[in-house]
């Protein structure tokens, strides 16, 4: 099915991201440039490429990372050539960071291509100034614009890290040329747990031949080790570009830590803080939030679940299904009670749903809710129980709030997807029938699809991994990674949902009409 793309002001996107490519290393800083006082050796360089995230109407969050102690420097303008510009501002990239640099950039024009360079100077001397990069991010409209982006999640998974042979992690080059405008990652930024060999033989015969770094060669466990993580990611060129063209947001999920954590129920190797709290998770906490572009918020700086407005068509709710879970497996013979959400973050997304005056509202989860796991929410065939019920309460909820055309996409399961849950197949049936979307993996191994439940009915309008003859884990290279894309349309309102693989192909595709409002009052609600 043909999607249409929505037209920009100005320059065409394509237009942009090619002559955005050509500045990056020539653009001049502006009211910020200074002559070079050093050989560019030292000078402070980026180090990772550069991103921008959680943009709003009038702001944006950037970040960037630099080799040695530096103020990070951002000029921002409309305009390609700098020659006018709108705000500036800086903030420091210090050891206690690993260097690593962000701010939030407010007071920006609405539906705005912005362009945004970044230069790194010498804390110590004012005078010696690195290279400047150059990124662009669209700002959320207020009026009703279309709206286009992205999402899948899992990168570098199972071993099969960036192999330049095979063109690196070709899955973000291929997003790039859907020119979104933003992303939306999932989760399992890392895989914190999972080394990264330097050769692994093919079921073909081949030989996927990996980068290496000493931090990736082992399991992550000190703060170095998770920082290292992100460090051997942004090696790859195509990530590195993606991340200064599209704006991100990003959710976590277990791999950032280590394989199905929880808060409390993860043995950890590492030892325990004296209010028992790990220390493992204190360490991965604190690198996913150095090296994402994400909003911090004054009161809860390490708060990942938040709600992001894109213009009257779109809200965007994040979910952290990691950080507030019960310590047990989810297993259906255990009777304590049990959650994946927890009551806070389950009020608070009830209370934004209610509140959300956009015609669409995607949640973003980390994992489905109907494929059954013992890690996740499914416990198979039957009535909820212990981490169902929380999603039976929300849906209920809903519906009875009258909160309509709620869409959620997902990753985690190393495979695409699209599921209708609908009561009438239901045994659980007090709700209203909705859509849920599975993505992934951007660069990882690839999965067979999984079983459903029936306890919310969904059903499989459409699956693809690799068959039970390729065997789990298969390579990158064999072409089965997978994101979706969606698409709002300005006038008609109407979502197109795509689903597409490494190769730019469209797999499957839908469009989903809004249904009218049914809540008596529409109430306007906060950002994040």
């Amino acid at each position: 099915m043909p999607i249409a793309i929505h037209a920009k002001q100005g320059l065409t996107r394509r237009q942009l991201l090619v002559r955005s490519a050509a500045t990056v290393a020539l653009a001049g800083m502006g009211g910020l440039a200074r002559p070079y006082l050093s050989r560019a050796a030292d000078r402070p360089q980026i180090t990772s490429g550069i991103a921008s995230g959680d943009v709003s109407a009038d702001s944006a969050v950037i970040w960037a990372r630099a080799d040695r102690p530096a103020r990070m420097q951002v000029e921002c303008s409309i305009v390609e050539s700098f020659k006018t510009i709108i705000r500036a501002a800086s903030s420091q990239a210090l050891p206690d960071r690993d260097f690593t640099s962000k701010l939030l950039l407010d007071g920006l024009p609405p539906g705005q291509d912005v362009f945004y360079r970044v230069r790194f100077e010498d804390i110590a001397d004012a005078g010696i100034l690195g290279e400047a990069q150059v990124g662009h991010f669209r700002t959320a409209p207020v009026e009703r614009q279309s709206v286009s982006f992205v999402w899948s999640g899992d990168t570098a998974g199972q071993g099969w890290g960036i192999d330049p042979g095979r063109g690196g992690m070709r899955t973000y080059a291929t997003m790039l040329e859907n020119r979104p405008d933003f992303f939306i990652h999932c989760g399992d930024h890392i895989y914190a747990d999972c080394p990264i060999e330097a050769e692994l033989k093919l079921p073909d015969g081949g030989v996927w031949r990996n980068i290496i770094t000493e931090e990736k060669s082992v399991v992550a466990q000190t703060l170095a080790q998770f920082r290292g993580n992100y460090k051997y990611n942004l090696l790859d060129a195509n990530l590195r570009a993606f991340n200064a063209q599209v704006p991100m947001l990003a959710q976590w999920d277990d791999h950032e830590v280590t394989n199905d954590w929880s808060p409390a129920g993860t043995a950890d190797e590492t030892g325990y803080a004296e209010d028992g709290s790990s220390r493992l998770v204190a360490r991965a906490t604190r690198a996913f939030h150095e090296f994402m572009p994400i909003r911090e918020l004054p009161t809860q700086a390490a708060r990942i679940y938040r709600k992001v407005s894109y213009g009257p068509l779109l809200d965007v709710f994040l979910l952290d299904m990691r950080s507030y879970r019960d310590s047990t497996w989810n297993k259906g013979d255990d009777r304590n009670d049990s959650c994946i959400l927890g009551a806070v973050q389950l009020a608070w997304l009830k209370r934004e749903l209610a509140a959300s005056d956009a015609t669409w509202k995607v949640i973003a989860a980390d994992m489905p809710i109907g494929l059954f796991s013992e890690d996740g929410i499914a416990l198979g065939d039957g009535p909820p129980e212990r981490r169902e019920c929380e999603i039976a309460d929300l849906l209920s909820h809903m519906k009875r709030v009258g909160i309509r055309n709620a869409v959620w996409l997902t990753a985690d399961m190393h495979y695409t997807a699209a599921h209708r849950y609908d009561p009438n197949r239901a045994v659980y049936q007090d709700f209203e029938p909705f859509w849920e979307f599975v993505s992934g993996p951007l660069h990882a191994g690839t999965w067979a699809p999984a079983p459903l439940d029936n306890t919310f009915g969904p059903a499989v309008m459409f699956q693809k991994g690799c068959s039970a003859e390729q065997g789990e884990n298969l390579a990158p290279c064999f072409g089965l990674q997978f994101f979706g894309r969606v698409d709002i349309d300005g006038q008609s309102e109407i979502m197109t949902v795509t689903l597409k693989d490494v190769d730019n192909r469209d797999l499957w595709s839908v469009d989903i009409e809004p249904r009218p409002d049914a809540r008596p009052t529409r109430r306007l609600s906060q950002h994040f």
